[in-house]
């Protein structure tokens, strides 16, 4: 992958690596989120998390089944 295509995968947000390393990737993950302002960051947080309440109702896994108590 060259260079070019790398920095603009950069710019979104996503690491594109040519061998899996921890400490580049933790480093990227941190460097990336600071870089976000506050209001950037819960609307991140929030999309993430509708799109996996979307994944898990989509497979199978929806709310959980109530438990109802008898006399």
């Amino acid at each position: 992958m060259d260079a070019i295509k790398r920095a603009r995968l950069r710019d979104r947000g996503i690491l594109a690596l040519e061998k899996a390393d921890e400490e580049q990737e933790l480093e990227f993950e941190l460097t990336y989120l600071s870089s976000l302002s506050i209001e950037e960051r819960f609307t991140l947080m929030l999309t993430k998390s509708r799109e996996l309440k979307a994944n898990l109702s989509n497979n199978g896994h929806r709310e959980a089944s109530s438990i109802v108590k008898r006399k």
